[in-house]
């Protein structure tokens, strides 16, 4: 099985300029720095979207509703020269409206369960992984998957709740802070992320 590193990218706050609980395409523009994400596409990485949408789960919109908004996320990052590798989302929320999503999960963040499923329908290979968030539950979720994370010093984390696993292995000030770090680790490992062949599970 070939396997490839990817770019985990929380959605609101680091991808795109965070409008609460927007659903509006017309609405999403991408966030200061994005211009600098084909620099990792160039270096082999795959940018996936990993997003907590709990919207769904208070009532605030329908699940479908986010088709849009990931068609939206897919021209913007075309056209920008980064195709979007995949998109992922947790609807839930234990304290939610709606009955049907009104549940405990593994896929809200911090749980990592956006990564794993992202991972084995992609062939990541998370070792080799990064994850770009604003708060430290993406932290959190990157090295309970196995990547290492950086975390956006934008003024999206309120609650400074930290610990070991919440630490983020870099801090940047935006998009391209980030990615300018990621790149560096791969020039100081004197390798290119480039796809590996792994060996399938008998």
């Amino acid at each position: 099985m070939i396997c490839e590193p990817a770019v985990f990218l929380d959605k609101d706050g680091t991808l795109v300029n965070d409008v609460p609980y927007n659903v509006d395409p017309s609405q999403i523009s991408l966030a200061p720095g994005a211009a600098a994400l084909p620099r990792l596409v160039e270096a082999g990485y795959r940018l996936v979207v990993v997003s907590n949408q709990s919207g769904v789960a208070r009532g605030y919109f329908d699940e479908q509703a986010l088709n849009g908004v990931e068609q939206r996320l897919r021209e913007l990052l075309e056209d920008l020269g980064a195709p979007l590798a995949g998109f992922y989302y947790c609807p839930h929320l234990p304290t939610g409206r709606v009955a049907q999503f009104a549940v405990r999960c593994e896929c809200r963040k911090p749980q990592p369960g956006l990564l794993l499923r992202a991972a084995k329908e992609l062939s990541l290979d998370l070792r080799r992984s990064w994850m770009i968030g604003d708060i430290l539950d993406d932290v959190e979720a990157a090295h309970l998957a196995g990547c290492r994370a950086i975390l956006l010093l934008n003024g999206g984390e309120t609650q400074w709740v930290v610990a070991a696993r919440r630490a983020p292995d870099a801090v940047a000030r935006d998009l391209a802070g980030a990615a300018t770090r990621i790149l560096d680790e791969s020039l100081l490992t004197g390798r290119r992320p480039a796809a590996v062949e792994v060996a399938a599970d008998a």
